[in-house]
């Protein structure tokens, strides 16, 4: 545990994960969680999203809890408000040609997205989760040549079997040297491993400098509420880092605080003790 003397800090931006922060095992938010929020927003905190889900997979989260700020989006790729662009890290032309012929020729279901469009080659496991739980519509396309019609932003791999599993492994070393990797899962899909596929600069820490830069926010004035290992980077520049307790321990080991299980409103407890300290 960090040893960390930040009470007296006003905080001017909280940025949230969503997967295993936000949203539940069971896909929803809290009614808890919803009203700390809005508190939170009513109080002049500036409330942003940060995950590595497409910016398309965020549109009702955002209508729901009548967000009309900035959020990071693909795991760091992207900064935006669903319009306007603050700060994107597409996937090299070449890379994504190399990454899309090494899948066919191994059989791997790559996915691709670009800032509005999820892209696959055929219907899969996948693209129906895609479908029915985070909102998206596919674009069932051949990839031949994609890259050069779209800016890819990320691609994706969902691995369900130990035989998918280690070709995505064998993706990630094929690729290791010119692309990021992160692996992670989501509390509705808890045998599902989801590999993010991103440029190698990518990181939700340096979207997050980029948007604290362009709010005039300072990063001692966020604070950061999240559960993966992609949010490590975040945690790292954030004044309040604070890990939900279904994070690994590898996370909670970087962060300030260790709040309540997502199931338990761990966000609104983690909101209610450090930027509501009068609730």
């Amino acid at each position: 545990m960090i040893i960390w003397k930040g009470e007296s800090v006003k905080y001017k931006l909280l940025v949230v994960d969503i997967d295993g922060t936000l949203l539940g095992r069971d896909g929803s938010i809290s009614a808890e969680d919803r009203e700390a929020l809005a508190e939170a927003r009513r109080s002049g905190i500036k409330v942003c999203l940060s995950t590595g889900r497409a910016a398309k997979a965020c549109r009702s989260i955002i209508d729901q809890l009548s967000l009309d700020g900035y959020h990071i989006f693909f795991d760091g790729a992207l900064v935006s408000n669903l319009g306007e662009e603050v700060y994107v890290q597409p996937i090299g032309e070449e890379v994504v040609k190399e990454a899309v012929e090494f899948a066919h020729s191994h059989n791997i279901d790559l996915e691709l997205y670009s800032a509005t469009h999820y892209f696959a080659e055929r219907e899969t496991w996948s693209t129906n989760a895609h479908r029915q739980f985070f909102g998206i519509e596919p674009t069932i396309i051949d990839f031949a040549n994609l890259w050069e019609r779209e800016r890819i932003i990320k691609g994706g791999l969902a691995a369900v079997t130990p035989q998918e599993v280690a070709k995505a492994e064998d993706f990630c070393h094929q690729f290791n040297e010119r692309l990021r990797f992160s692996w992670v899962k989501s509390p509705t899909f808890p045998d599902v491993e989801f590999i993010n596929v991103l440029a190698p600069e990518v990181s939700k820490g340096k979207a997050l400098e980029a948007l604290a830069s362009h709010l005039g926010v300072s990063l001692s004035e966020v604070a950061a509420i999240g559960d993966g290992t992609n949010d490590i980077p975040l945690f790292s520049l954030a004044g309040l880092a604070v890990a939900m307790d279904n994070a690994p321990d590898e996370v909670k080991a970087v962060a300030h605080y260790t709040t309540l299980d997502v199931d338990r409103s761990g966000l609104a407890a983690a909101v209610k003790k450090f930027l509501l300290p009068s609730s």
